[in-house]
């Protein structure tokens, strides 16, 4: 774990050690998110050997589902950005209290949204565009993840906290332990029972060949498995959090502490309400391209993420950096580690980009075998490429921005880009260019919004007014 204690003492800290704690927070972080990833990559090479209709299933309620964890994920954000806040300031005990509140609250909005969820799944995949063939998986695949959304957001939450603690290792082994199990609930409930061969060797290999909704059971018995061990962790072996038997502390959310998270969660969960809305648009744009462009937009969607999500592990480490030291009255401290942390951002994603290009064949060979949902995912790959650099300073700088309490802005700026310039250049594009069109459309708006976060991080606008003319770029 890193040892964040410089920071809350005052102690100087040199270019170099704060270099080495950006890195040590960022190593784990994007491990972490790489394996969150790994699971949709599993899932979508697994579902992908069931043939395009099966993938077309998960495909077609992929946003949907970005949209009910975001949400979840986003509330979260307001429990932990305050826990930061207050280890940064040397306030264990009031961060306990935030950890109780937050408990109580991240459930309850789980089971609403698992209502909400559960209330119109029958329905959606029909909204969306998809055909007979499709909607019956689609509409159970999507069921089984709603139905375990408040394990969910206890999953986020306790990760969230340990990783404001500065707890990075933690979560990311569970992470990986996720992808494990994951992995093997799949085999088993995905496929049905068959004849494997390994050398001399058959045998038949048990399965319960529930082909969707096995993937879907299975990724989220992974997901509440550790989601468990996450929350035990937390509240029992991690000291800043650990609730003590002998310190008395309610679960009941008090006002202060709702206030606070309320002002920190309710524009990320609009402006990712509507992101995901708009991300929904865009499946409706693809749905009348075709199975095959359902099928190769999420497979090229699930492999690009495996190169941003390092960019969301970096932005995480900045989130706790740039949290502890707001918390701590370092003002030096705030706009160092948010320039350190955005310049990571874009020297990892720049390289995943290369790697995405080059890579793109094998990446969509692992998914599926059909040749045109391959081919065509391979294109659209090697035109998102280009866009990963100033991809990663939006994704980076918002992290940082997050951890002095500043969302409401950036919301604005993430979901006035996708709406302002992807929508209209998809809709115009894809009729006539096909995926291609809706995937170059993507590019132009990422290069577009990293832009216009580099802007504001240089402007300092981010920063609290009374910072703006004191904070020094050195330490």
């Amino acid at each position: 774990m890193a040892d964040l204690s410089p920071i809350q003492d005052g102690e100087s800290i040199t270019l170099r050690r704060q270099i080495s704690l950006t890195a040590q927070l960022a190593v784990p972080a994007i491990l972490a998110q790489l394996s969150s990833i790994l699971m949709q990559y599993i899932d979508a090479s697994m579902v992908g050997r069931l043939g395009a209709d099966g993938a077309a299933s998960v495909g077609l309620m992929s946003s949907s589902l970005w949209l009910f964890w975001g949400i979840c994920s986003a509330v979260t954000t307001g429990f932990s950005v305050q826990v930061a806040h207050r280890l940064g300031a040397k306030q264990q005990k009031d961060a306990r209290v935030v950890v109780r509140q937050g408990i109580t609250s991240v459930v309850a909005v789980g089971l609403i949204m698992t209502i909400i969820g559960l209330s119109i799944a029958r329905f959606l995949p029909a909204w969306l565009g998809g055909n007979e063939s499709i909607n019956g998986n689609a509409s159970l695949y999507f069921a089984v993840f709603i139905a375990a959304l408040p394990m969910l957001s206890l999953n986020y939450l306790a990760g969230g906290i340990l990783r404001a603690a500065g707890n990075m290792k933690v979560p990311s082994l569970l992470n990986v332990g996720m992808c494990v199990l994951d992995i093997i609930f799949n085999w088993f409930l995905i496929f049905p029972t068959r004849s494997i061969t390994i050398g001399d060797f058959d045998f038949m290999m048990p399965g319960a060949g529930l082909g969707v909704l096995g993937a879907a059971l299975g990724t989220v018995m992974a997901e509440v498995i550790i989601s468990i061990i996450m929350m035990w962790y937390m509240i029992t072996r991690q000291r800043e959090t650990r609730l003590k038997g002998n310190e008395r502390g309610s679960f009941v959310p008090s006002k202060t502490v709702l206030r606070r998270a309320f002002k920190i969660s309710v524009p990320m969960t609009l402006e990712h309400a509507i992101f995901c809305g708009a991300q929904i648009m865009i499946t409706v744009i693809v749905a009348p391209l075709g199975v095959v462009a359902i099928a190769a937009n999420a497979f090229a969607v699930t492999a690009e993420s495996l190169c941003y999500m390092p960019g969301f592990g970096i932005g995480d480490a900045a989130t706790t950096l740039v949290g502890q030291s707001y918390g701590a009255g370092r003002k030096d401290l705030v706009v160092r580690f948010c320039h350190l942390t955005v310049l990571l951002g874009i020297v990892v994603m720049s390289f995943m980009g290369v790697i995405l290009y080059f890579g793109a064949p094998v990446m969509m060979e692992v998914m599926t075998n059909v040749d045109a949902i391959k081919n065509l995912g391979v294109e659209v790959l090697r035109i998102e490429a280009w866009a990963e650099p100033l991809y990663a300073a939006s994704i980076v700088a918002y992290g940082a921005f997050v951890g002095v309490g500043d969302t409401m802005i950036p919301a604005v700026m993430n979901f006035g880009s996708i709406w302002a310039v992807r929508i209209p250049a998809a809709a115009l594009l894809a009729p006539t260019v096909g995926l291609k069109g809706v995937w170059i459309a993507m590019a132009i708006e990422l290069s577009f919004r990293g832009g216009i976060f580099l802007w504001r991080m240089f402007s300092k606008k981010w920063l609290p007014k009374t910072w703006r003319n004191t904070a020094k770029v050195n330490a």
